[in-house]
């Protein structure tokens, strides 16, 4: 091989390999709800998490974007999950007082259609 193309090609294989590349959604994890929590659990749970927590919950406000589906599940999940990724490189985990569980499944794909009715 040439020096030439060696000088071509060393540089842009340095850039694949350094670049961090886009996992669709392999090993990403969402805190959710546990759908066993009661909504007197949850809603205790999304007042710490939109309160002193952290979390930016203003998407979940009425006439915001998430704000439907209007449940506690929904909206609860929306908070852990703001909260989780904001912090979870702080040590931050996905507990809540038992009120949420981690998934690998992006939550924002599994959304129920019965939820809007």
């Amino acid at each position: 091989m040439s020096p030439f193309l060696l000088r071509i090609l060393l540089p842009i294989l340095l850039l694949v390999v350094i670049l961090p590349q886009k996992s669709n959604g392999e090993f990403e994890q969402w805190c959710v709800a546990d759908v066993q929590s009661t909504d007197a659990e949850l809603q205790a749970a999304i007042n710490y998490t939109c309160g002193e927590g952290g979390a930016d919950c203003s998407q979940i406000q009425e006439n915001q974007p998430c704000y439907f589906p209007n449940t506690f599940k929904d909206h609860a999940s929306y908070a852990f999950n703001a909260y989780y990724q904001k912090f979870k490189h702080n040590g931050a985990s996905c507990y809540f007082n038992s009120a949420a569980i981690t998934t690998e499944k992006d939550p924002s794909k599994h959304i129920s259609l019965r939820s809007f009715m």
